[in-house]
This record gives C-alpha cells, sequence and structure tokens, in this order.
C-alpha cells in the first residue's frame, strides 16, 4: 500500500483546539497529524515518541499513550469520513464533531518507544449518529496494539477549543 502523509493533516481546520492528543494550541499537548492514505478509506498517523513516556520497561511506552493515540486518531478518522460521506469539503462550516463514547485497546506486544509508530484507522459501520472506528498501532511490521472506538456525533463545535470558552463575557445586565 502506498501511504500518503503529505499535505494538510485532518487536525489543520481546528488550529484553536486544545485536545491533549492533537490540538495546536495545547502547548502540552502530542500534536498527533492524521491524512487520508492514498487508498482513500485509510486514515494514517505518524507518531515518534519519546523516552518520557516510559512504561517503567526499557523501550516500553505506557498503555495510556497507546490509548489516547488510538482515541485521538480514531476521532479524526470519523469526522474526516462524516466530512467525505456528507460530499463536504473538510473543515466546512458547520463543523462536524464526535466525542468519544467508547474505547477498547487490546494490547498485542510492547509498543516501543525508540522508533517511529504508524496508526491506521478505517470507519467499520456507521449507525446513526455512531461511527465505529477499527485501528492499529504498528512498529515496523508488528501490530502492537488494536483499538476499537465508538465516535458519536454531537452538535457542540470542538474547533473553537477552550480559547473561545476564556474569550470575555458580555457583563450581566443590571437593569434586572
Amino acid at each position: 500500500m502506498t501511504e500518503h502523509t503529505s499535505g494538510h493533516a485532518l487536525q489543520d481546520i481546528w488550529p484553536e483546539a486544545t485536545c491533549y492528543g492533537c490540538g495546536p494550541a495545547n502547548p502540552y499537548g502530542l500534536h498527533i497529524k492524521s491524512y487520508w492514505d492514498s487508498d482513500g478509506e485509510t486514515v494514517l498517523c505518524r507518531f515518534q515518541p519519546d523516552l518520557k513516556y516510559n512504561a517503567g520497561f526499557p523501550n516500553v511506552m505506557y498503555g495510556g499513550l497507546v490509548a489516547s493515540l488510538i482515541d485521538c486518531h480514531s476521532i479524526w478518522t470519523a469526522i474526516a469520513a462524516a466530512y467525505k460521506a456528507e460530499g463536504r469539503p473538510h473543515g466546512s462550516a458547520p463543523s462536524i464533531t464526535y466525542v468519544t463514547g467508547s474505547l477498547q485497546v487490546r494490547y498485542l506486544q510492547p509498543t516501543p518507544l525508540d522508533q517511529e509508530i504508524v496508526l491506521r484507522a478505517h470507519v467499520s459501520e456507521v449507525q446513526g449518529r455512531k461511527t465505529h472506528i477499527a485501528c492499529t498501532v504498528q512498529a515496523g511490521d508488528r501490530v502492537t496494539a488494536e483499538g476499537t472506538v465508538i465516535a458519536v456525533r454531537i452538535d457542540d463545535d470542538k474547533a473553537r477549543g477552550v480559547a473561545a470558552a476564556r474569550a470575555p463575557q458580555p457583563a450581566p445586565d443590571e437593569s434586572r
């Protein structure tokens, strides 16, 4: 399979997003970037882990980070697939937003810290507002984890991030 990870990342449409996994406006976040693969069905993410994500064993990523990567990448897979299914340009208004309804991870073998990790996700089923995503985590040619996410579409706009929530609010009407 020819992999494509150039051009604009799916997450680039929300520059004010503060998600820990992908939010560009989160100075402490992972800043993952997801891209459509050339097959048009799979979404790819490449991530270079840092040694600080150690699980307590040499060269082993802690499971919480594996789950976080699967979660965030899968949500972006659901968002991108919904835009595509609706025939809309990615990022067009109104924003399409999903949140995690459930996340299941199967840890198959240790995920190393000393090499690039590749996540591959695709939609396995759509049921109304719920989109089921299957995701794998690979280190080289080894699949180290598999995840399933049920992404739930909501009406709120996560694109605004916390920047909008921190914006000054109008003073309450004192004439009451």
